[in-house]
């Protein structure tokens, strides 16, 4: 008999968890969330290109697809297109150069898609600023280069970047694994009021990472290692609804193919997170290689009523189909 009680208080207490576990990490427990997804464009409004077996070292600009706009990446007009097209916020690459400036610009080499031979940090801004940027892409294998002699001094500045676009967000993404370099950036941004600040966030490698928010605790920043530390925890003990300290002021960059993984994903994980000040970004995929919602068949995976981030490698059309979707549902 004592054996039967035992059986059925532990059978109570399994069943108790099964429910208590649903009921705390599914949505229909929680209020509606209310917007639309929050949307990331990749480089402003870039050119796109084939994916299929690249690389770190494939020349991305030697295999774009045949252009749909006149945006060259990570320049200031690329960038505004990218906000008037409906974009939350704008991811941008950082390398520093000769003199201590942070140039916006993708590659550690220049030798891709510029004129000029060498990397970033050989060189001063202003001689930076007189390559062309648009050189070396190509649809064709070479056939025809449609930006060549349209990039000259289009490669701006952090600060010209900042000072063009004072009431919009950007991610910053720090291209060099040095921690020194995430010295440097932070008080390049120091000179920004905390108002300013709050529009941004960083991500990069675990060492800059680590070194910037050293010196701004409260900015939101990104790294393998911040990911980690947040995230396994979290997989682990969310569930009860307790979210770890580790994931207080940061972004997450989630891959869609692990999305379910996190415990109250979609509504609930959202509302942990922005409670503590970090906000999540959905990934397509596996999360490699940029991978981007940039078509409506990529728009269909995302979960119904999703209001968190998502990032796009084409926000002239995501934002338009979502737009358009939302009227539907009116």
């Amino acid at each position: 008999m004592k054996l039967k009680r035992v059986l059925k208080r532990v059978l109570f207490f399994i069943l108790f968890l099964i429910v208590f576990i649903f009921v705390n990490n599914s949505s229909f427990t929680m209020e509606e969330r209310n917007g639309g997804p929050f949307l990331l464009a990749h480089r402003g409004l870039a050119q796109t290109f084939d994916m299929e077996g690249i690389t770190a070292e494939t020349c991305t600009a030697e295999r774009i697809y045949e252009p749909e706009h006149l945006y060259i990446e990570n320049t200031i007009p690329s960038m505004k297109a990218a906000f008037d097209a409906g974009a939350d916020m704008v991811e941008i690459d950082v390398q520093l150069t000769k003199d201590g400036e942070f140039a916006i610009f993708h590659d550690w080499i220049l030798d891709c898609r510029t004129n000029g031979i060498g990397t970033t940090r050989d060189f001063t801004m202003e001689e930076l600023k007189q390559l062309d940027i648009g050189y070396g892409y190509t649809a064709d294998n070479g056939e025809s280069y449609p930006f060549r002699g349209k990039g000259i001094r289009l490669m701006p500045t952090l600060n010209e970047v900042l000072s063009s676009f004072p009431e919009k967000s950007f991610l910053i993404h720090i291209k060099s694994n040095g921690g020194n370099e995430g010295v440097q950036l932070a008080e390049y941004l120091s000179k920004y009021l905390d108002n300013r600040l709050s529009n941004l966030a960083v991500y990069g490698g675990d060492e800059p990472i680590a070194a910037l928010k050293e010196e701004i605790p409260n900015m939101r920043v990104m790294s393998k290692k911040t990911m980690k530390s947040c995230l396994l925890p979290y997989i682990i003990i969310g569930w009860t609804g307790y979210v770890p300290s580790s994931c207080t002021n940061t972004q997450f960059h989630i891959p869609e193919a692990y999305a379910n993984y996190l415990w109250g994903f979609p509504g609930k994980f959202l509302n942990r997170m922005e409670d503590v000040n970090s906000r999540v970004i959905l990934v397509a995929g596996n999360g490699g290689w940029s991978e981007g919602f940039d078509t409506v068949q990529d728009l269909e995976r995302i979960p119904k009523n999703y209001s968190g981030g998502i990032w796009t490698n084409r926000i002239d059309i995501i934002s338009s189909l979502i737009e358009e979707n939302a009227e539907k549902m009116k």
